[in-house]
């Protein structure tokens, strides 16, 4: 959710917060501000709305010149997205500016107890109290660090808290619990930020900090301690890629630029982890082949589009290995009192690595004995660090808040995993391990040749912009791609949109279907045991008087005369289609939101790393 930017150093510093508060603006956008020290004292800018509006602002009314700066972007949780409630929060004296991600679970007995002390709260938010009881702590802390040691022993709930104080114009210092926050390393400066994206351009150098863990920076110092003021050991590491990958490079928008980047992200996430013989390779599993061999269920858990690869994967694992696969949603899995012990592998699925409802699934897995395989995209992050093993998506950064290229490399890493499974316990079926191998590295250059069909998607996406309700049916594998059409469609173009099994239609999906509703429908490869089911459905959905949008492989001409539209797919193995017949979807929905005058890269309401539960 929310972004946050800290720096220390020789640059002028609220142009450095503000560049990476741009960087970080898809974490949140409800509203923007800035603190900077200089001259003994805090100064803050914060605007409501986009970090246009924080920008004018600081040109309309200049900020003193200074080195050290913080900076947030936010998603609202506790009080509406106005300016009073804009970060940073400054204590009632004016000496100490705080930024905030996450919920303070306890404020509202906090609240009460500053108001019965006599301060008086200028905001609705949880964040303003960190403001004022750092400023009551000064006292008997005698300095920034002690301060916040003993604030966060108070609190409850995720967070990630980034304070200044007036006095140490050359210290920024900040506290991680259950929240995202990196340290990045420079020469003679140094950064904090919610993800490396935002200092990307002045170093990769970079420091994850663990839980309950508290961090100083100066210009040339980094110390971190855990909250009680014991020195910890960190983990230093590069970041791979540039600035420039987080940029448009001449596209209109970042989620034009990520859906095409999807076939180097699938080959990227493939490079590596599949031999000449055809065997799969997954360094650093860290799982024996004992353990694989013993365990007798996977569960997946995830949210959103990563529940959406998960059911995907289910298919694949179950056909691949013969091991019994359950898929959760991560919101619900640890409160419906599920069954599994040590011979169970949970398998959590998260982009940033810090979804909130991911990580307490994943923690409560732990403790009941079972191990955790980590899917995602964010080395360094609490998820994989927290998990039994990782297998890294190789995606790049994704700016934009609807999940494209992620998603995609979500399903390869399994179809990995799954294939390695098969591998260990001798079960491939169906067909041998090679050759699903071979199929699967001809994937990248099948999504190409989607993309190249994309315009034809697009006119389609024009003519049903006023329609009120579109429809997605599939079958096996094809169902969760409807799901996650729909779902884009949801999250980018603010319409009913509704995925189906397309084998549930009679039993009332089917009450929907009227004249001129859209209805996009996933055929399986010719000579799947479900093509002609599903060509049925296109039938049933067609003389009710609805528009019928197929999506059927490359000479299957079966569907031609039922079909308004037709989206070719490039001919693959039934169950790695999915990584082609999602991305029309994608591109679908794009068009759908941008013809209808949306902000595509920040859908309303929607961040892109949920870091509350």
């Amino acid at each position: 959710m929310c972004g946050i930017v800290g720096y220390v150093g020789k640059q002028q510093a609220s142009t450095v917060v503000v560049d990476g508060l741009r960087r970080l603006e898809y974490r949140g956008y409800d509203s923007a501000g800035v603190a900077i020290v200089a001259n003994g004292a805090i100064e803050t800018r914060k605007k409501a709305g986009k970090l246009t509006n924080l920008e004018a602002e600081i040109i309309q009314t200049p900020l003193t010149p200074s080195h050290t700066a913080i900076g947030h972007t936010r998603w609202a949780t506790h009080g509406a997205p106005n300016d009073v409630n804009a970060h940073p929060h400054v204590s009632e004296d004016g000496t100490i500016a705080v930024i905030h991600n996450g919920i303070i679970e306890n404020f509202a007995y906090l609240r009460d107890e500053l108001l019965a002390s006599g301060v008086t709260l200028r905001s609705e938010t949880d964040t303003e109290i960190v403001a004022h009881l750092l400023a009551a702590q000064m006292p008997a802390s005698g300095n920034l660090a002690d301060a916040l040691r003993a604030v966060c022993q108070r609190l409850t709930g995720a967070f990630t808290l980034v304070a200044v104080q007036a006095d140490t114009p050359d210290l920024v210092v900040a506290a991680r619990r259950n929240s995202p926050l990196v340290v990045g390393r420079g020469n003679g400066e140094n950064f904090l930020a919610s993800d490396v994206a935002a200092f990307i351009a002045h170093t990769r150098q970079a420091i994850e900090l663990g839980q309950d863990q508290i961090v100083e920076i100066t210009p040339t110092s980094i110390v971190v301690t855990d909250f009680f003021g014991q020195p910890v050991d960190v983990t230093e590491y590069e970041v791979t890629w540039d600035a420039s990958a987080a940029e448009k490079n001449g596209y209109d928008l970042f989620m034009l630029k990520e859906i095409a980047e999807q076939p180097k992200a699938v080959a990227d996430t493939l490079i590596g982890r599949i031999d000449t013989d055809g065997k799969v390779k997954l360094d650093g599993l860290n799982l024996s082949d004992e353990y694989l061999q013993g365990i007798d269920k996977i569960i997946i858990t995830a949210c959103g589009t990563a529940y959406n690869s998960g059911l995907i994967a289910k298919y694949a694992i179950e056909h691949w290995t013969r091991v019994p696969c359950e898929v959760e949603l991560a919101s619900e899995f640890r409160y419906r009192d599920p069954i599994l012990d040590a011979s169970t592998l949970v398998i959590a699925i998260s982009q940033s690595g810090e979804t909130m409802d991911t990580l307490m699934a994943m923690r409560y897995a732990r403790e009941q004995g079972a191990k955790v395989l980590a899917i995602c995209n964010s080395n360094g992050s609490t998820i994989p660090r927290e998990s039994d093993s990782v297998i890294y998506t190789i995606a790049g950064p994704e700016v934009a808040v609807a999940s494209t290229k992620a998603f995609l490399t979500q399903i390869v890493a399994c179809y990995l995993f799954a294939m390695y499974l098969a591998q260990v316990r001798g079960t491939a079926y169906g067909q041998p391990n090679e050759q699903i191998a071979l199929e699967l590295g001809r994937m990248s250059a099948k999504v190409d040749l989607v993309l190249d069909t994309s315009e034809g998607v697009r006119a389609i996406a024009k003519e049903f912009v006023n329609s009120p309700s579109v429809l997605f049916i599939g079958r096996s594998v094809g169902f969760p791609v409807a799901l996650e059409g729909a779902l884009k469609l949801k999250e980018l173009a603010y319409m009913h949109a509704e995925g189906f099994a397309a084998g549930e239609l009679k039993h009332g999906p089917i009450a929907l279907l009227e004249d001129g509703v859209p209805v996009f429908v996933i055929v399986p490869p010719l000579g799947d045991e479900l093509h002609d089911k599903i060509v049925s459905n296109i039938q049933e959905v067609r003389a009710r008087g609805a528009r019928t949008i197929v999506l059927a492989e490359e000479g299957d001409e079966s569907i031609n005369e039922f079909a308004h539209h037709i989206i070719r797919l490039p001919k693959c193995p039934a169950l790695l289609q999915p990584l082609v017949s999602v991305v029309p979807l994608q591109v679908f929905a794009c068009e759908m939101a941008t013809v209808k005058g949306f902000d595509v890269d920040q859908p309303r309401n929607l961040a892109k790393s949920v870091t509350v539960e």
